[in-house]
């Protein structure tokens, strides 16, 4: 058994699987419990953390993780929206070079725009939506476009081959036919965007959220706290992902990745 743990391409079963996982978890609290044993260290132990955790709780923890998930969630639906309309017309000769030139966006940074958002939205949780989309539908639109370009050659044919005019074709086989990787884009690039949701929070400290706290936090060198709330971002990212992983597996069970 050993000898298939070092051999490339090999399936491993489980239970094994999952002793595997188990060990590097220890390695991984083994190794921050010996980098923080003696009296300096450069990132808090496991009791500074857990302290940090019972003083986020008293400081309203849940609100802050409500607010920061509701910012996501708002910008999700918009920005995927958005993203779907430009995409679903991009096969259209006419608005094609339109999604290319909005993918081209993603490299733009948005540090030296956030003024023009003031202008268009006067509170501070609509200038964190817009932020949010603009940066997100940059690329969704890139997955989106790489998505149909991988379409294959046969299922247009095969919808030709059923008598389906330009139109059927465009929902059977682009729309119809691509949700289940709608979904899986969905998940890739929300990690992005959870991961911007700090920054952003950040920026408009009004509406709370796990952003302030960690700008809060930092300003008094609580290193404790601000590792208890990245511990805390890290958890919520991966149930995110989870689950978003089961709807996809669970509504579209034809699909094959």
């Amino acid at each position: 058994m050993l000898r298939k743990l070092f051999t490339p391409l090999e399936k491993i079963k489980a239970p094994f699987n999952l002793y595997i996982i188990l060990f590097w978890l220890i390695m991984v609290l083994f190794t921050w419990f010996l980098l923080t044993s003696g009296q300096k260290h450069l990132i808090p132990s496991p009791a500074q953390v857990f302290t940090g955790f019972g003083e986020l709780m008293s400081e309203g923890l849940v609100t802050h993780i409500g607010s920061s998930l509701s910012l996501c969630f708002q910008s999700v639906l918009f920005s995927i929206i958005v993203s779907l309309i430009i995409v679903y017309l991009s096969p259209l000769p006419a608005l094609k070079p339109l999604a290319s030139m909005i993918s081209k966006f993603r490299y733009l940074p948005l540090t030296g725009i956030t003024y023009y958002f003031t202008v268009f939205f006067h509170t501070a949780r609509g200038m964190q939506i817009a932020v949010l989309v603009v940066f997100m539908s940059t690329f969704f639109i890139t997955s989106l476009l790489a998505v149909i370009k991988d379409i294959p050659d046969e299922e247009f044919d095969h919808a030709r081959t059923l008598k389906c005019n330009r139109w059927e074709t465009l929902w059977e086989v682009i729309i119809k036919g691509r949700l289940d990787y709608v979904f899986d884009v969905l998940r890739q690039n929300l990690a992005i965007v959870w991961m911007m949701i700090v920054t952003v929070e950040s920026i408009l400290v009004a509406e709370g959220g796990l952003g302030v706290l960690i700008k809060n936090n930092d300003k008094f060198m609580n290193h404790g706290k601000i590792f208890a709330l990245q511990i805390v971002i890290l958890i919520l990212g991966l149930l995110i992902d989870v689950f978003l992983n089961f709807c996809r597996k669970s509504l579209f069970r034809y699909s094959k990745f």
